[in-house]
């Protein structure tokens, strides 16, 4: 059924409350494709008052579902790409499957000394590693900065090679034979600093996500990276069976 139901006013829920589940219905329905309706439309469609309108609508924006702009607009929250965090994965063969013309600018690349960032690497503090900075486009608008560190016997293959597209691990199994078999990642939202949001077009009121990753080859660590992610455009998907069941 698509369409607004009648709201119980005898009901025991808040009328708000009624109008949130409502509207969630008709937004898993796919109801609200082209166009969310504005205040008003709700005011007129469910014979409530604007304070309720505005309540259900505050709590649809805090749990991610809706985005109020300034004046009574309001938009679905959507992410335009989505990772399913199952097994690893590549950024590129993510953007590709899902139909978007991926590339990458190097901003960086070269031998550096190792700090901190050599620690999950095995690599002591002021021995040598390869850094590598590069900022991901997804049909030509920005998505992420990705910084990598990699010890020098891996990254060295890396500093002659085309690195504008493509992933870096097919790269490495191409020209080392060096193939990526594990690793783990971690991640949490960020505010980018005022630079990195320029550098990604995220606007103002947008957050970002922090993505630390350890690539493995076998039981040898070949890179450790992280990730700067636009929030808006970009969600990550957790799979699982239940316990004892196949897959």
């Amino acid at each position: 059924m698509t369409g607004p139901e009648s709201l119980d006013r005898a009901g025991r829920d808040p009328l708000w409350a009624q109008l949130a589940r409502d509207l969630r219905r008709r937004l898993a329905a796919g109801e609200f494709e082209d166009r969310f309706p504005s205040e008003n439309d709700c005011v007129a469609e469910y014979g409530v008052s604007r304070h309720t309108v505005r309540e259900a609508l505050r709590h649809l924006d805090a749990d991610g579902l809706l985005v109020r702009h300034r004046g009574s607009r309001t938009t679905i929250s959507r992410t335009e790409f989505e990772q399913p965090l199952h097994a690893m994965y590549s950024l590129a063969v993510s953007l590709r499957s899902q139909g978007a013309v991926e590339r990458s600018k190097v901003l960086a690349i070269g031998e550096m000394p190792a700090d901190h960032h050599g620690d999950e690497l095995g690599i002591a503090r002021g021995m040598p590693l390869t850094y590598l900075e590069r900022l991901r486009f997804a049909d030509e608008e920005p998505l992420a900065i990705m910084r990598s560190w990699l010890p020098v016997e891996v990254g060295g293959a890396l500093l002659e090679r085309d690195l504008e597209s493509g992933s870096l691990y097919d790269l490495l199994a191409e020209k080392l034979q060096l193939r990526v078999t594990g690793g783990w990642e971690r991640m949490w939202p960020v505010n980018p600093t005022a630079k990195e949001r320029q550098m990604l077009h995220l606007p103002k009121d947008e957050a970002a996500l922090m993505v630390h990753r350890l690539a493995m080859a076998g039981d040898r660590p070949v890179e450790w990276r992280e990730t700067i992610i636009r929030g808006d455009r970009y969600s990550f998907r957790a799979e699982w069976a239940a316990e004892g069941s196949p897959g």
